[in-house]
Formats: structure tokens, C-alpha cells, sequence
């Protein structure tokens, strides 16, 4: 099945207390893609600059990511700049260039509006909409979103929320949209904007499903060595999502088990900077951080037992 993604491919400089690395692969749509690859078809939406280094092209390209819809633009790339803290949780934003993203207003292929699923990354919820308003009978949206959406655009969040059946939030974002400290309190109100299901990532502390009739709660895989954790949310629903696309399935338990997937494929991406342990990653790699993980939560005798409530 297809999935199309759209949103930021950057040129990030990023600092962390085990490294640093300058103008490298970043970007929401970057580390979904690849994370996405890993289970289907990919189809990227998003735009660069003239400043844009080929060799990243052919980054996707060697990930067999369709990029036709990558548009390369006159400007420049949108970069950004961070630090982390010691609190590897903690991250400061030390400069943002938006670029050639400021007027990025796509229009899609024939080809990429049948696309069956859909991932709206963190980008602007009006071009959200933009992109929802030519996407013909999609099976799944999903949507992401960030603190700056919720305080300056929320109405045209709200919108998107009316048309997706998953929106992604942090637990700060969460928390932010409506207006609760408790996340459990905090998701019934998020689902009643019209969403199906409510992912909230906790980073290190895991993640929270919430449905109308489902409460799900997952751990994040216990990591030893955590060297960038840019990128670990897109990569996470890359990984989601891809699992779902292969599987073809949009139920509740299927939603569960690719929780799983995407906490593994997310575990992965902070292993190195940018999206390098992707590029490495093999097959059998993810199968055995799965089969550990499923006996660390011995989730097979968990969905056996519980099902999907």
C-alpha cells in the first residue's frame, strides 16, 4: 500500500553532549520516509533549496522513496539549529530558517491523491488542510502537530482534526491543546475534535493510545546508548505507519502492534546523528529488537489475553 508524507526535509546542525554534527539530513518527511521504507511505498511531498547537497538526494533514492513530489526551489533549504542538555530530554532551539518552506504551497499528482495512507507531519495545519483537500478516499490520515500550531493556529487545527482518524501529540502538546494537566482527561477531550485515536509520545516514558472504547500503554525500549533523539518522534511515525500500510489493516489491534513497530524503529534513530543508523539498519535487526521487547512486556500473551477492548 502507498503512503504519502508531507512535510519538512532539512539541513540540521544539531549538539549533543556525546557529539555534534553540522548541515546534515533532517526534516519531519526525512526520518519518516525512511523509517516508512523499511515496510512499503513511500511517497515524499516537501521542498528544498538550491543549496540542497545531491548526495542526500540520492540518500532517498537508495531507500527506493518516491521524491518526485520533493520540489527543489530557488532560496534556500529550511535548516535548523538545536542543543541538547545533559537531560538528553531537555533541548534548546538555537536558530530556525524556514527558507523555501515559507511559501510551500504543493499541489499533488494524480498519482500521489490515490494515495491510500496519509501522514501530515508537524507542518502548518492550513497547508494540512490544503493537502487533505486533494487527497481522493484515503483508507488512513494521521497528523502531527507542534506547541507553535496549537497557540497561533488552533482553529485550523481543529479543522484537521475533524478529518483525521489519528492525530500525534507530545505530552506537553497534549497537555497544551486541551488545556488539562491529566493526559488521560487531556485525550478524552482531544477525541472529541473527531479523531478516532489519540497517540501522546512521552519520549523515554513511552506512549498512551486513546480510542472511544481503548486505553493502550506502551514503554519505550529501555536504551543504553542514546547519542541524537532528533528525529525519534518522525521516525516513530514512520515506522507506525508503515507497519499499518503493510498489514492493511486500520484496527485496533493492528494500531497496537504498530505501536510496537514504530517504538523500535524510533529506538533505532538515536543511536547515531541524523538519519545514519537508519541508512544501516537491517531487516533481521528490527525483528530482533522486536522478539526482545515482546518478552520484555510478553505482549503476545497480552493482546491473547485482553484483545482489543
Amino acid at each position: 500500500m502507498s503512503i504519502l508524507v508531507v512535510g519538512s526535509v532539512a539541513l540540521d546542525s544539531v549538539k549533543t553532549p556525546f557529539g555534534e554534527a553540522k548541515d546534515v539530513l533532517g526534516g519531519s518527511a526525512s526520518y519518516f520516509s525512511y523509517a516508512a521504507s523499511y515496510f512499503g511505498e513511500v511517497r515524499l511531498v516537501g521542498a528544498v533549496g538550491q543549496d540542497f547537497p545531491q548526495h542526500y538526494m540520492n540518500l532517498f533514492n537508495e531507500k527506493g522513496i518516491d521524491i518526485a513530489g520533493l520540489e527543489k526551489k530557488e532560496g534556500k533549504t529550511f535548516r535548523w539549529a538545536g542543543a541538547y542538555k545533559e537531560d538528553i530530554n531537555q533541548r534548546e532551539t538555537l536558530s530556525v530558517d524556514l527558507g523555501v518552506l515559507e511559501d510551500f504551497w504543493p499541489d499533488l499528482t494524480d498519482k500521489y491523491k490515490k494515495s491510500e495512507y496519509v501522514f501530515l507531519a508537524n507542518i502548518d495545519p492550513e497547508l494540512q488542510l490544503h493537502i487533505l483537500n486533494q487527497i481522493e478516499n484515503p483508507k488512513l490520515v494521521v497528523c502531527d502537530t507542534m506547541d507553535i500550531w496549537i497557540e497561533n493556529k488552533k482553529n485550523n487545527l481543529l479543522e484537521v482534526f475533524k478529518r483525521a482518524d489519528i492525530a500525534f501529540l507530545n505530552d506537553s502538546e497534549a497537555r497544551q491543546l486541551a488545556k488539562e494537566s491529566n493526559l488521560v482527561k487531556a485525550a478524552d477531550k482531544i477525541l472529541k475534535l473527531g479523531v478516532r485515536y489519540v497517540v501522546i509520545k512521552k519520549g523515554e516514558h513511552g506512549v498512551m493510545l486513546f480510542g472511544e472504547d481503548t486505553c493502550f500503554s506502551l514503554p519505550a525500549y529501555p536504551m543504553r546508548d542514546v547519542l541524537d533523539p532528533t528525529g525519534a518522534g518522525d521516525s516513530f511515525g514512520g515506522g507506525f505507519l508503515g507497519y499499518i500500510s503493510k498489514k492493511n489493516d486500520t484496527s485496533c489491534n493492528a494500531i497496537r502492534k504498530a505501536l510496537v513497530y514504530a517504538t523500535i524503529i524510533a529506538s533505532f534513530t538515536v543511536e547515531d546523528f541524523s538519519l545514519n543508523r537508519l541508512r544501516t539498519l537491517k531487516e533481521n535487526e528490527i525483528k530482533k529488537r522486536i522478539e526482545g521487547f515482546r518478552k520484555i512486556l510478553e505482549i503476545e500473551n497480552l493482546t491473547q489475553s485482553f484483545g482489543c477492548v
